[in-house]
């Protein structure tokens, strides 16, 4: 299960990667927001992080502006490693080497292409572990 959530600012990105799920078949929760009326991005990343760290999904995708402010939200969350990424390469390798589990987009800086390209290698790439969950380890302990 993946969660889905948005900023009225990222409304429109997180509704057509919505779609392309739906498209895909891929299993889905959306935790809003579900128009483009103004609403906190800080709520909405909660939303979002609690189906993660409760066990409801695996992992989430985050929509703002820019992506910057919800990711920050995000990783207040004791869990929860999000990332903002706007190219293929970090959209991947934040997934293979760091284990986020959750990818922060922005709406006002990506088209839905790339954005839904992101959002595939994100959910395709497996996290690498060996050398790498060392790091992990060091990023979880810094939430004690």
């Amino acid at each position: 299960m993946i969660a889905i959530g948005s900023d009225h600012a990222g409304f429109e990105l997180k509704e057509a990667i919505r779609r392309h799920f739906e498209d895909e078949e891929i299993e889905y929760v959306d935790c809003g927001c579900y128009s483009p009326e103004s609403v906190d991005y800080p709520m909405q990343a909660k939303k979002v992080c609690d189906e993660i760290t409760e066990g409801r999904a695996s992992l989430g995708i985050l929509c703002c502006g820019t992506g910057v402010g919800i990711s920050i939200a995000a990783n207040k969350v004791k869990g929860i490693r999000a990332a903002c990424c706007s190219d293929y390469f970090s959209a991947k390798y934040t997934r293979m080497h760091n284990d986020a589990n959750v990818l922060c987009l922005g709406g006002r800086v990506l088209g839905a292409g790339l954005a839904i390209e992101l959002v595939d290698v994100f959910l395709n790439t497996p996290f690498e572990g060996g050398r790498h969950q060392r790091r992990v380890d060091q990023i979880t302990a810094l939430e004690k």
